[in-house]
């Protein structure tokens, strides 16, 4: 009897991460940690590569929104990042279109700054606003200054993001665009110092 259980519970031990990595998704990097292949910058701003991180920086007297976009465009996916603020505003573009204007694309953002509604979603061009987090929240998740964790799940017409594994915004049934490139901002106007590194995608739905 006690070799039946043993072997019982030696299949379930050597079951166990093959039933896990089954359960994971399935993360391919979107930033390879050395160039800025499959990106593209758009004018206003300075994107590199540094220590395995993307720098963007920008003087105050720079008016356009300096962007790194991808080359690609995509419509339903999961995106997982890791971003510092060391000064000024940014964000993560998402399912937006590059426009000949100073802002560079219109579409959704996760907002990425050292303020309360970090972790919000706003619609550049669009609806402005459409889901700001509760500061409550972000004050105890956020770490101004500091390398915070963001994800952001776009199926369908719902939208999740998350920081640091709380939820700040979450859109069902939205009307907004379903496709379109990523981007991450440098905000025009203002002095500018962001970095971005561990930035990874996967394009099925939650299991």
């Amino acid at each position: 009897m006690r070799s039946v259980v043993f072997c019982k519970l030696s299949a379930i031990v050597l079951l166990s991460p093959v039933l896990a990595l089954a359960g994971e998704k399935e993360f391919v990097p979107l930033f390879d940690g050395k160039t800025l292949d499959g990106w593209h910058a758009l004018p206003g701003g300075n994107w590199v590569v540094k220590d395995g991180t993307l720098v963007g920086t920008s003087p105050k007297s720079e008016r356009r929104h300096g962007l790194l976009v991808s080359d690609k465009t995509y419509g339903n996916f999961t995106v997982r990042l890791k971003f510092r603020v060391i000064k000024g505003n940014s964000g993560f573009y998402f399912r937006s279109e590059k426009v000949d204007s100073a802002v560079g694309v219109h579409g959704f953002q996760a907002e990425i700054c050292n303020a309360p509604v970090v972790g919000g979603l706003y619609e550049t061009r669009g609806r402005a606003w459409v889901a700001q987090p509760d500061p409550k929240v972000t004050k105890k998740c956020y770490k101004p200054g500091e390398w915070n964790a963001m994800t952001v799940s776009a199926h369908g017409k719902d939208i999740l993001v998350e920081l640091n594994g709380a939820k700040t915004a979450e859109l069902k049934d939205d009307p907004g665009r379903l496709k379109g490139h990523f981007a991450m901002q440098l905000h025009g106007g203002a002095d500018m110092e962001v970095m971005f590194k561990d930035i990874e995608i996967c394009t099925k739905p939650s299991p």
